[in-house]
C-alpha cells in the first residue's frame, strides 16, 4: 500500500502568530529568510494577501507589490505562492467592480502569484464566483475558503417555564452548510478547497464527522486552516490527518502555536507515527527555525506573549519516554474519538515545550486570535484597555444584531471595532449603537452580501434609517482620483499602474504611502527648499489658546477628510469630518448650529484620544 502523503502550506511569512508577527515584520528579515526557504519545498507558501498590502503600508511603508516580485524572484518557482483575498472586496473593506478585481489579479499573477485563496466574509457565493473563473481564466489557481463559524451561545432563558418551553433557535452551520458551499465552489472552477477556521473554533469531534463529508463531497484537494488560540488547532489538525485531509497549514516553530496555526515540528512528530509522508524538506526547515527565532526576537515589541516555546528541532532531538506517550496517547485519543483525552493529551504537550495555553476568553467569546490580538494592540494605542473584557463579552451580541455573520475580514474588524464602541457607549452611560463606523452601517444594511441571517428589518431600520436590504452597487464605483501634487513639482500621486492598483483598493492608506514615495524623490533634488520651510515654520507666532467650545476625537486615530472651514456656518447634523479607528470609518457631525472658528487638524494627521479637532466661536 502506498504511504500517505501530506501537503503542507506554510504561513509563516504571511499569518505568523495571526499577522501580528507578519504585518510587523519588515522587508529586510524576510530577504534574509528566503534564501533558506528556496530548499524546503513546501507545496504552497502564503505570502501575501490578507492584511499584508495594507499592513506593509500602513506600519513599514513598504511596497506589497515589491515583497511579492522579491519573493517570487527568491523562490525560482521552487513552491507555489498564494495569497489570501476576500473575494469581492480583495484586501479591502469595500465591493469592487470586476474591472478592479481582474486588474488587481492579473497584476498580482504577473509579479509571481501562483495560488488566489478567495473567501467571503458571509459565505455569500456571489462574491466569489467571478474571482474563481478570473483566476483560471488569468493562469491561476483558485482555492476556494469555506469561512468556518459556530451558532453563538444563545442567552440562558429566565424563568421555569422558559427554560421548560423555550424554543431552540435552528442550527444554521451544520456541516452540510459548510459542505454545499465546498461544492458550490468546487462547480465554479475551484481547484482546491479550504475549510478557514480563523477563529480556530473548529473542535476535533466536529473535524471528524466533517473532514470525511467533505472528502467524499469532493473531487479537488482539501486543505484545513485553523489556529490555536482557543486550545483546538493542534488537536483538530491531527483528527483531519487521521481523516484524509490533504493539505495542512502550518507555521514553523517561533511562529507556530498560540494565535497561529499548529507548528509544523510537531506535525511532523505526528505524521512520522501515523505513517504519513510530510513533503517538506525539514533539514532546510532547520535552517529557516534558527533564522526565525532571530527575526522573532527582534519584532518583540509586537510579541503578546514574550516567552517562546523551548526549542526543539524533530530530526536531532529525542523526546522524553513520557513526552513521547503524549503523541502515542493523543493518536489513540483521535482515532477512538475521544475528545477530551485528546484534547490533555495535546496541552500537556504544548505546555511541554512552552507553547501558549488555551485563551478561555477568545473561546468564549468565539472570535479569531487575530481580531483578539488587533483589539488588544489598538486599546492599548488608545489607553482603553479597561473596556476590552466587556468589548469581548459584547461581540455574540453584535454578532447576532447584524445577521449571524461569520468572523473573518473584514467582518471581523467591523464587528470588533462596533463591540468596542458599545462598551465605550455603555461605560458613558449612553444609548447602544450611539457611535456606528460606516462599515458597520454598509453591513447591516446588506452592502457585504446576504448574511447567513437576515436582519432584523428594525435594527436595520435603526442602524441605517431604512428597515430594506440594499445591496451595494458596484455601478455606482467611481475610480479614484489621481492628482497632481504642485508641493512636489506637479506629478502624479500614483506613478504607474501598480501603484493606481493600490490607491484603487486601498485609498486610505495607499494615498499617504504614495505621498510619502513623492516627497522622497522630491526632496533629493530638492533639500534647500526643504530646509527654508522649516525655517519658516519654526518663526510662526504660538497659537492663541483656546476659548470657544471643542470638538474632540471620541477614540484615537487618523483623520481622513475635513468637509468644513474655518468662518462656516454649520447646522445641527452636518458633517464636519471623517476619521479612521481601528480600521474603520467614523463620521463626526455637528451636535448643534454653531460657527466655526479653528481647525486644528487636516487629513492624515493621527490623533489621540479627546484630542481637540475642531473650535467653535
Amino acid at each position: 500500500m502506498e504511504q500517505r502523503k501530506l501537503k503542507i502550506r506554510d504561513l509563516t511569512m504571511r499569518d505568523g502568530q495571526q499577522s501580528l508577527f507578519a504585518t510587523r515584520m519588515p522587508q529586510s528579515s524576510i530577504d534574509r529568510l528566503l534564501p533558506l526557504y528556496e530548499n524546503a519545498d513546501f507545496y504552497i507558501m502564503e505570502v501575501w494577501g490578507g492584511a499584508v498590502p495594507d499592513s506593509v503600508m500602513r506600519y513599514l511603508d513598504e511596497s506589497p507589490w515589491d515583497r511579492l516580485r522579491k519573493v517570487s524572484e527568491a523562490m525560482k518557482g521552487r513552491s507555489l505562492l498564494s495569497a489570501l483575498s476576500r473575494g469581492r472586496n480583495l484586501f479591502g473593506y469595500v465591493p469592487y467592480p470586476d474591472t478592479v478585481l481582474e486588474g488587481f489579479y492579473a497584476e498580482a499573477i504577473k509579479n509571481g502569484l501562483n495560488v488566489m485563496r478567495i473567501f467571503d466574509a458571509l459565505n455569500d457565493l456571489d462574491n466569489v464566483k467571478e474571482s474563481i473563473r478570473m483566476i483560471n481564466e488569468l493562469g491561476g489557481i483558485p482555492d476556494g475558503a469555506v469561512c468556518y463559524t459556530v451558532d453563538p451561545k444563545e442567552e440562558e432563558p429566565k424563568g421555569f417555564f422558559s427554560k421548560l418551553f423555550g424554543k431552540k433557535p435552528e442550527k444554521i452551520f451544520t456541516d452540510e452548510y459548510f459542505v454545499e458551499k465546498a461544492k458550490a465552489m468546487e462547480a465554479y472552477g475551484a481547484k482546491i478547497i479550504t475549510l478557514k477556521d480563523m477563529a480556530g473554533l473548529v473542535n476535533p469531534s466536529r473535524i471528524a464527522t466533517i473532514m470525511p463529508k467533505l472528502k467524499r463531497a469532493l473531487s479537488v484537494p482539501v486543505d484545513f486552516h485553523t489556529h490555536c488560540t482557543p486550545g483546538y488547532g493542534l488537536a483538530s489538525s491531527l483528527m483531519a490527518m487521521i481523516h484524509g485531509v490533504d493539505i495542512l497549514d502550518t507555521n514553523i516553530w517561533w511562529f507556530g502555536g498560540g494565535s497561529a496555526a499548529p507548528a509544523l515540528e510537531l506535525i511532523y512528530v505526528f505524521a512520522g507515527k501515523l505513517g504519513i509522508e510530510v513533503e517538506v524538506n525539514m533539514e532546510a526547515v532547520s535552517k529557516i527555525r534558527k533564522e526565525l527565532r532571530t527575526v522573532r526576537e527582534e519584532l518583540h515589541d509586537f510579541d503578546l506573549v514574550k516567552n517562546m516555546p523551548m526549542d526543539f528541532d524533530p530530526l536531532t532531538d529525542t523526546l522524553p519516554a513520557d513526552v513521547d506517550a503524549l503523541f502515542d496517547k493523543a493518536i489513540a485519543a483521535a482515532k477512538a474519538d475521544n475528545e477530551d483525552e485528546l484534547l490533555d493529551a495535546c496541552h500537556a504537550i504544548e505546555d511541554y515545550f512552552g507553547f501558549p495555553k488555551p485563551n478561555l476568553l477568545v473561546k468564549e467569546a468565539e472570535v479569531p486570535g487575530g481580531m483578539y490580538s488587533n483589539m488588544v494592540a489598538q486599546l492599548k494605542a488608545l489607553q482603553a484597555e479597561d473596556v476590552l473584557d466587556d468589548a469581548m463579552r459584547l461581540i455574540p451580541k453584535v454578532r447576532r444584531d447584524a445577521g449571524l455573520v461569520p468572523l473573518v475580514t473584514p467582518t471581523s474588524q467591523i464587528v470588533g471595532s462596533q463591540a468596542v464602541s458599545l462598551a465605550l457607549d455603555r461605560k458613558k452611560g449612553n444609548p447602544d449603537y450611539s457611535n456606528k463606523s460606516n462599515q458597520f452601517i454598509s453591513l447591516v444594511k446588506g452592502e457585504y452580501g446576504h448574511t447567513p441571517v437576515a436582519v432584523d428589518p428594525q435594527f436595520r431600520a435603526q442602524i441605517t434609517g431604512d428597515p430594506q436590504e440594499k445591496a451595494y452597487d458596484v455601478s455606482k464605483y467611481r475610480k479614484p482620483e489621481n492628482p497632481e501634487l504642485p508641493e512636489f513639482g506637479g506629478v502624479k500621486l500614483a506613478s504607474n499602474d501598480e501603484e493606481y492598483l493600490l490607491l484603487e483598493l486601498l485609498p486610505s492608506v495607499a494615498n499617504t504611502f504614495l505621498k510619502r514615495r513623492r516627497a522622497e524623490e522630491w526632496e533629493k533634488v530638492n533639500a534647500a527648499t526643504k530646509a527654508e520651510a522649516v525655517e519658516e515654520a519654526a518663526a510662526k507666532e504660538p497659537e492663541e489658546p483656546i476659548t470657544g467650545e471643542v470638538l474632540v476625537a471620541p477614540m484615537g486615530g487618523r483623520v481622513l477628510s475635513v468637509s468644513v472651514k474655518p468662518g462656516d456656518k454649520v447646522k445641527a447634523g452636518q458633517l464636519l469630518l471623517v476619521y479612521e479607528a481601528m480600521k474603520m470609518e467614523n463620521e463626526v457631525e455637528a451636535e448643534k448650529d454653531a460657527v466655526v472658528k479653528r481647525i486644528f487638524v487636516e487629513p492624515d494627521d493621527v490623533v489621540g484620544t479627546e484630542a481637540v479637532l475642531i473650535e467653535f466661536e
